[in-house]
């Protein structure tokens, strides 16, 4: 049965579509966006959202699959978490960090109760870029040293520290050698750096390759290592057995912190409260951001180890932020993870892998030539699209993304890849509807193959 392109939703009126104009108007008069060059952008508009969907400026009703920045975790509008945000509005707005407030306090509570291992203590900062620069500050001095160690294959952040800590292209053009990071090759069997043969032989030369950049380094210079635990933007490459245990050991015995970076992978997108979880990790430190509040205010953080937080102990921590523990942002954290725990969201996350994700697009992989790799763990896949299976050369995929868009999908576009990362309580009905307009979808990309 063919998918026919969505036309606007008769409930959507006038007077919304209007005030979309008059947004797109102003957007492109005085909006300067990110990561774009600014003449030739065409963003499109969003008058409306709720739950799994959002209407765009013509009216049109799209399933949403990205997440947006892979960030709503619990979808658009979820009526606890909004009313939890106007409760706290009418009560404390916002108060200055120094202070204590309950929705912080609370924050606090529900974040160290799930983090593996002894992260006990919770700073709070506005998202996960500075997350990083705190985590990082934090290692720095804590061990006394100041090199990062990095993956090439990473992105964790558009601050100064962070993006030069990114291993992605993007780093490149505001690169100066001179943050204190080097990067190592990440284990990514579908396109190794190994030559290896298979995940386990992935794994094993990555872990050869990393003790050996940690030995030419000079273990003493280290200060951490900082690897997101399912890579996102980069491609959703869930690592191989072993491999983040293996990075573990090889930190401890060289005395080198382990920062876990969960900003996207976290608060259930890959069926576990946090990554690390599926291979029983437990890092020094770890940032978070993104889903620990569905991104209805800005919020993120970093969760220091016991050890770690006795060397501020006594001495002042040099850092903080005006809106630290924003009772706003707290609030709808507290919110979203009690509805997170209530409503099954995480386990619902982990049956939609298995049950959903894992078996449909294997069957898409297998039907469809564009289709390079898939890969993923719970509502977090990505699907690489090629112009031939056997170079593996990366397909142009704009026309792509456009066929997705006009039958009503909205995916995460990165590179030749769609990643598909829908709110973790979407009903099987969406999804399966989302994976059928993605099935249609790809005979666009079809046509381009040249192998």
């Amino acid at each position: 049965m063919s998918i026919e392109p969505i036309t606007p939703d008769p409930e959507i009126g006038e007077e919304l579509l209007s005030a979309g104009r008059k947004a797109r108007d102003l957007d492109r008069a005085h909006v300067f966006h990110s990561w774009s060059a600014q003449a030739s952008l065409d963003p499109m508009t969003v008058v409306k959202t709720e739950g799994p969907h959002v209407w765009d400026g013509e009216g049109r009703k799209l399933i949403d699959f990205s997440s947006q920045m892979v960030n709503t975790n619990i979808g658009h509008g979820h009526p606890a978490v909004v009313a939890a945000i106007q409760e706290q509005a009418a009560r404390i707005a916002t108060i200055a960090p120094a202070h204590v407030n309950d929705a912080r306090s609370e924050a606090a509570r529900l974040i160290s109760d799930l983090t593996p291992g002894d992260l006990n203590h919770v700073f709070f900062t506005n998202g996960g870029a500075d997350a990083v620069e705190h985590a990082v500050r934090m290692a720095r001095v804590h061990t006394g040293k100041t090199k990062i160690l990095s993956a090439y294959r990473s992105y964790h952040g558009g601050t100064d520290l962070a993006i030069n800590i990114t291993g992605g292209a993007r780093r490149i053009p505001v690169d100066r050698a001179a943050a204190g990071t080097a990067h190592f090759l990440p284990p990514f069997t579908y396109r190794s750096s190994f030559h290896a043969e298979d995940d386990a032989q992935e794994g094993q030369r990555a872990l050869e390759h990393l003790e050996q950049v940690i030995t030419l380094e000079g273990p003493s210079t280290i200060a951490a290592v900082i690897l997101e635990s399912v890579p996102g933007t980069a491609g959703i490459f869930v690592p191989p057995a072993g491999y983040l245990e293996g990075v573990r050991e090889l930190t401890r015995r060289h005395g080198i912190l382990f920062i876990a970076d969960e900003v996207m992978a976290g608060f259930g997108r890959t069926g576990r409260w946090f990554g690390v979880d599926h291979w029983g990790v437990e890092p020094d430190l770890l940032t978070f951001a993104k889903g620990v509040n569905s991104g209805y205010v800005p919020l993120g953080g970093v969760a220091i180890s016991d050890e770690v937080y006795q060397t501020f102990a006594e001495t002042p921590y040099p850092g903080g932020l005006t809106y630290s523990g924003h009772p706003l942002a707290c609030a709808a954290a507290v919110a979203t993870i009690t509805a997170m725990q209530e409503e099954g969201m995480v386990e619902n996350a982990a049956r939609l892998g298995t049950e959903i994700f894992g078996p449909r697009l294997q069957e898409l992989k297998d039907r469809h030539p564009s289709v390079g790799d898939v890969r993923g763990l719970g509502a977090f896949w990505a699907v690489e699209l090629v112009q031939d299976r056997t170079t593996k050369e990366p397909l142009d995929i704009g026309e792509l993304v456009a066929e997705c868009k006009k039958l009503g999908l909205l995916p995460f576009v990165a590179e030749n890849r769609l990643h598909l990362t829908p709110p973790l309580n979407t009903p099987d009905e969406v999804v399966r509807q989302g994976l059928d307009i993605l099935d249609q979808a790809l005979e666009v990309a079809d046509r381009a193959v040249q192998g």
